[in-house]
């Protein structure tokens, strides 16, 4: 199994699997499309991984064959963008389809993947050696369930200028402050928050340069707060937006691993990877799910072999 996030994700809309999915194919890439298959979500899809679980193919035969899968139509390789904010990091997935897909059904369905967003993550189902639960029989005593202690009154849960002028009192025994003391002051706290500071920077100021007895410390909090409160700041203006939706999926090259938009990826190739070699024909069908279409992408996928 890949990393949590990453590996093989199984696209939605297929047939059941069938003894002939994968009849029209090579020998070799017959065996790894059936292998792939029964793999489960979040399986690892890199090479390396594929060609430690077949002992008949090296890595270059395995890479190869995943070549040739995605220009049948059963796979595309894409990076996800995960995360929000500042935490976002980039994700490798390999999409799988038992049914051979055309490009426009690909690059329709991998675009809606980027624009809505990081999919949920579903737990894969066991591998079929792993036992069943075993069921809870019908006359087994239920447990009596205890019941939830009934919730207590809401309380307000203080502010942050409040707790920030609680705290001073740890921070500096001269500044101990009173509940009291402290919602007199919480306003004029809460306007230097409001101003963009933190709290750290207000307890910083507060405490700074006290005298060495302090009679009052209400009265002197009170005359810093006014004196040392810190100019507004105007906000940052925002980058201009150009309206455009933020793409979270980047397709990838299968052969050579370059980023680019779906569309852009036809046959999951980049243009020069997708270039045919002297004895392979130029035209490829793109569309429909026939029969007819299904053995003619595996006719091109066993040129593009011969061509090797």
């Amino acid at each position: 199994m890949a990393n949590p996030g990453y590996g093989k994700r199984s696209m939605p809309d297929q047939r059941p699997a069938r003894a002939e999915d994968f009849a029209l194919l090579p020998a070799r890439e017959r065996c790894i499309a059936g292998f792939i298959d029964h793999l489960p979500d979040g399986a690892a899809m890199d090479v390396k991984s594929l060609a430690k679980q077949l002992p008949l193919y090296g890595q270059q035969a395995v890479g190869s064959a995943l070549q040739a899968l995605s220009v049948a139509g059963y796979l595309r390789r894409v990076r996800c963008l995960v995360g929000e904010g500042d935490q976002v990091r980039w994700v490798f997935r390999t999409f799988w389809s038992r049914t051979a897909r055309d490009n426009e059904w690909w690059a329709s369905h991998l675009v809606t993947e980027g624009r809505g967003g990081t999919p949920s993550a579903v737990a894969p189902p066991p591998p079929p050696w792993v036992p069943a639960e075993e069921e809870t029989p019908s006359a087994a005593v239920a447990v009596p369930q205890q019941r939830a202690p009934k919730p207590g009154p809401a309380v307000d849960s203080p502010s942050p200028a409040y707790l920030a002028l609680a705290q001073l009192g740890r921070t500096e025994p001269r500044l101990a402050l009173s509940a009291a003391d402290c919602a007199v002051l919480e306003g004029r706290a809460a306007e230097w928050l409001a101003r963009g500071v933190g709290t750290d920077y207000l307890t910083q100021a507060l405490t700074a340069g006290l005298p060495a007895q302090v009679d009052s410390p209400v009265g002197l909090l009170r005359r810093r707060l006014e004196d040392k409160i810190p100019p507004h700041l105007p906000r940052p203006a925002a980058p201009p937006s150009s309206g455009e939706p933020v793409h979270r999926t980047m397709a990838e090259c299968t052969k050579c691993g370059v980023p680019g938009r779906p569309e852009a990826l036809p046959d999951g190739l980049c243009r020069s990877c997708g270039l045919p070699g002297p004895s392979v024909p130029v035209g490829l069908p793109t569309g429909g799910l026939a029969e007819s279409d299904v053995r003619a992408r595996a006719g091109h996928v066993r040129e593009l072999l011969r061509s090797r």
